[in-house]
């Protein structure tokens, strides 16, 4: 998608400095997806203390196929 766009000039150009990119098209895309990465691994932490495990459950035992009901 085309998309026209005012950016910080002082901060495109820092953001050149930390990275190897040559265009701001792709600064734009890295930036992008690591801020969706990022906010993914923040709602995985807001699970945190929400989930209820099984004690009794053996993960080595069901890797070798022997799951018990």
């Amino acid at each position: 998608m085309r998309t026209n766009i005012v950016i910080d000039d002082q901060l495109l150009e820092e953001a050149f400095r930390y990275s190897n990119l040559k265009t701001k098209k792709e600064l734009v895309n890295l930036a992008l997806k690591e801020f969706v990465e990022n906010a993914k691994k923040l709602s995985l932490m807001e699970l945190k203390g929400k989930i209820a495990f099984d004690d009794t459950y053996d993960y080595k035992e069901a890797r070798r196929g022997h799951v018990s009901d």
